[in-house]
């Protein structure tokens, strides 16, 4: 019984969690999606410009000037009105931000989950457990030679947080017209695919 309720309660947790996730990137509250794509845009603008120790460490000492200032004037002010308001983040330290055992065994577990699942499905491919599949991840790791020709990694993640904050909602916009587009483009994809396989032998699935 207790194992349940302690299920149910790490479900609901991701679950919220996920939830936020989805509203952030669906821009249901503006300003604090605004705040997360600006934050993140920044940082990765500022990365291209300077390594990480130097991103990092301004980032420190900007975080300390605000904290350490806002501590001293609150100090300074509590001394002329003669107050006793105590520390101005006494809120903030206490503050429980450690985690848990069930936390940190729950991350643990999901990945671990995702790295047995990734490495199953590489060993699939790379040793061609089906071929069409393995067709298809040669095909990609093709076109990913072109995009890194182009594009180093950190363009690539500012191009991808820039994807992350506006496809979601464009699909949500136009969600008939782009269903209706791939779907063109699935069909199309799935005929290419049936006269590949209907030549090369053996190279249909097991299951038909």
């Amino acid at each position: 019984m207790q194992a349940t309720a302690d299920s149910s309660k790490k479900d609901g947790s991701w679950s919220g969690w996920k939830g936020q996730a989805m509203d952030l990137l669906y821009w249901r509250n503006v300003k604090q999606s605004g705040a997360v794509f600006s934050s993140a845009l920044l940082l990765l603008f500022s990365l291209t410009q300077f390594s990480v120790v130097s991103v990092a460490a301004y980032l420190g000492l900007a975080a300390l000037s605000a904290t350490i200032s806002f501590r001293i004037y609150k100090s300074v002010l509590q001394a002329v009105q003669k107050t006793d308001e105590g520390h101005p983040f006494k809120a903030y330290l206490e503050i429980e931000i450690t985690l848990s055992q069930d936390q940190i065994s729950k991350y643990a577990d999901k990945i671990l989950l995702y790295t047995n699942t990734c490495m199953k499905e590489l060993r699939r491919l790379f040793l061609v457990q089906d071929l069409i599949d393995s067709l298809k991840f040669a095909v990609l790791m093709w076109l990913l030679t072109y995009v890194g020709a182009l594009f180093n990694g950190l363009t690539l993640l500012i191009l991808t947080v820039v994807s992350m904050f506006t496809m979601p909602v464009v699909y949500e916009k136009h969600q008939a017209q782009i269903d209706q587009y791939v779907g063109l483009i699935r069909t199309q994809v799935n005929g290419v695919v049936g006269k590949i396989q209907a030549k090369i032998p053996g190279a249909k699935r097991k299951d038909e």
